[in-house]
């Protein structure tokens, strides 16, 4: 499946320059990405050099670990425009929430509304480790509360690696998949690249994201892809421009 690699585009050469990223970590010191203001310069500045047009950036939101609200995004954002105002213009930044699905997400959407991706697109996002027993319940609610979810990087969770079909039920239930686009230079192991490759053959991917969180990340967007799916990811891309 990998082999013939010199074959293969590097990442950055299917990058549009009217892309749309809505998934990343570049706000400075509320999650795991961006730790300061300089770290927010790098990031936008290499994201506006790979020819991205706009950036809706989404840092976790998750009880007892980042504990964000619309108003500590909102608030982050504003120094990155007032201290980084050309690269805050030029990447045309807007901010959502990448929210991280258990009990306390269930009641943080029934008491305030969710910081969006567009209209009533949210991105969501499960353990690494096992999906919440209550997953299907806690997905319905949120769809009964009006709610678009978007599964972030559904590639990357291992347990439903082995069984395909637990995927085919969450599209049934009305899920957008967006697959991370490090994914598809093997970033995060053959096995993730694998996964992506299935879903994007099956035709699940409704979305990217770059899902850029440090200079690790800038960097691999250099590598060549491992996937064989090549026109469907370019097909993926292309739909970002909903969010635009």
């Amino acid at each position: 499946m990998f082999s013939f690699l010199k074959s293969k585009p590097a990442l950055t050469s299917l990058i549009p320059n009217t892309y749309v990223d809505i998934h990343s970590h570049v706000l400075p010191g509320i999650d795991d990405g961006a730790k300061n203001l300089k770290d927010s310069q790098f990031l936008l500045e290499s994201m506006i050099g790979f020819g991205f047009k706009k950036c809706i950036t989404s840092p976790h939101t998750m009880a007892n670990v980042y504990n964000n609200t619309i108003e500590t995004i909102n608030s982050a954002k504003k120094t990155v425009e007032s201290e980084l105002t050309d690269l805050a213009q030029k990447l045309d930044l807007k901010a959502a929430s990448e929210y991280y699905i258990d009990e306390n997400f269930i009641e943080n959407f029934k008491s305030n509304p969710l910081l969006t991706l567009k209209d009533n697109y949210v991105l969501v996002e499960m353990s690494f480790l096992n999906a919440p027993i209550q997953l299907h319940e806690y997905l319905f609610e949120l769809q009964l509360a009006g709610y678009q979810p978007v599964l972030a990087h559904p590639e990357r969770y291992s347990y439903y690696h082995s069984n395909f079909k637990d995927f085919e039920k969450l599209k049934k239930m009305g899920l957008k998949f967006q697959i991370n686009l490090l994914s598809n230079v093997g970033y995060y192991g053959l096995d993730v690249a694998s996964a992506a490759d299935k879903l994007l053959k099956a035709g699940f991917i409704d979305f990217v994201g770059s899902d850029i969180h440090h200079k690790q990340h800038i960097d691999s967007f250099s590598r060549k892809l491992v996937i064989k799916e090549i026109k469907a990811l370019e097909t993926a891309i292309e739909k970002n421009q909903f969010f635009l």
